[in-house]
């Protein structure tokens, strides 16, 4: 038997294959080879993946027609599962930062989830891209696995900020190599507690589901619990009991910057699931209690907000880059600390 071990990060959303060949394989064009073993892959799918360097052997990448041979190491990154739920179109507005044909560039409030789940099949962004893209589908489910949205990441519910979709098979193959071979440029602004000791850190360790309970990540020293996880920070502003960071991700786990900043003690302001919804940081008086409940109020999610995003084109080749400004509730919050601290 072939060794498959499957990977699927809710943050970065595709498929992520390695197989180690027999050795007695006999020679066999990769794009069949792959073909016989992955289920739910078409050979278009597989040969789109290998269009755009998705497809490697021992680490370099290969054509369709590339024969395997004993001992090979193949590892593939295609787009998205296997489509596991019907489709529907919302007619949801949408704060759309850049389209064309390729892809589209979405500022998501907070509140909004990502995409449909057991449970919560409706009034997702998902579900508002298929109106937009699908505008006269009507309460008929979308049909063609092709004229899905191409997501290539995720950010969540309670999380405000930019993505990018992709609109093609193509595109979304060149993208998720991107975010793969960890070249898009993602940075956030956090409002965490606490003060920090330096200006500048890194924080890394093995991101994985909670051990007891799986709702919510953790962050482990072992590599059998978790997967690899580097956030990079820098502060913006100290603003006494709490500070202001930019936050860059190298890699993209569930819940990474806000686990991460649990991690080194310093959770999400208002972040409930990581302790942030508490008062961490400055005095016991009344008066102060009522400010951070008014901060609480005026920003009633965890303060994570996704301010910039940089790629390369899938055709163009060329960079883009877009930033999006603070939402309301977060400026509104945090101009209440900005004046608590003066």
């Amino acid at each position: 038997m072939n060794n498959v071990d499957t990977e699927q990060e809710q943050e970065e959303l595709y498929e992520h294959h390695r197989i180690v060949v027999d050795k007695g394989q006999s020679l066999l064009r990769i794009d069949k080879f792959l073909g016989n073993r992955l289920e739910n892959t078409s050979r278009n799918k597989i040969q789109t993946a290998a269009a755009t360097d998705c497809i490697r052997v021992n680490d370099k990448p290969v054509k369709p027609s590339y024969k395997v041979k004993p001992g090979d190491v193949i590892t593939i990154v295609f787009s998205h599962p296997p489509r596991d739920i019907e489709l529907y179109a919302d007619a949801i507005p949408l704060n759309i930062v850049y389209e064309d044909d390729q892809v589209i560039v979405i500022n998501k409030p907070a509140g909004m989830v990502v995409h449909p789940a057991y449970g919560n099949y409706r009034n997702t962004l998902v579900n508002a891209l298929v109106h937009h893209f699908h505008p006269h589908l009507g309460n008929a489910p979308l049909k063609s696995e092709t004229l899905r949205p191409g997501l290539v990441h995720r950010i969540d519910k309670n999380t405000s900020g930019l993505m990018v979709v992709a609109k093609d098979e193509y595109s979304l193959s060149f993208l998720a190599k991107q975010f793969f071979d960890r070249t898009i440029e993602r940075k956030y602004i956090a409002l965490t507690w606490g003060t920090f000791e330096h200006d500048k850190g890194t924080i890394t360790g093995y991101v994985g589901r909670n051990l007891k309970n799986r709702k919510i990540m953790d962050v482990f020293t072992d590599e059998k619990f978790g997967k690899h996880a580097v956030t990079h920070y820098t502060v913006l502003e100290r603003l006494g009991p709490v500070t202001l960071l930019q936050c860059k991700l190298e890699t993209g786990r569930t819940h990474q910057i806000r686990v991460h900043m649990k991690y080194i003690k310093h959770p999400l302001f208002n972040d409930a699931e990581y302790g942030g919804d508490a008062i961490l940081k400055g005095t016991v008086y009344n008066k102060y209690k009522q400010f951070v409940q008014n901060c609480f109020d005026l920003l009633p999610r965890q303060a994570l907000h996704a301010a910039s995003l940089g790629f390369m084109h899938p055709i163009t080749k060329k960079l883009l880059f877009f930033e999006a400004a603070l939402p309301t509730d977060f400026d509104n919050a945090l101009q209440k600390w900005r004046q608590y601290a003066d």
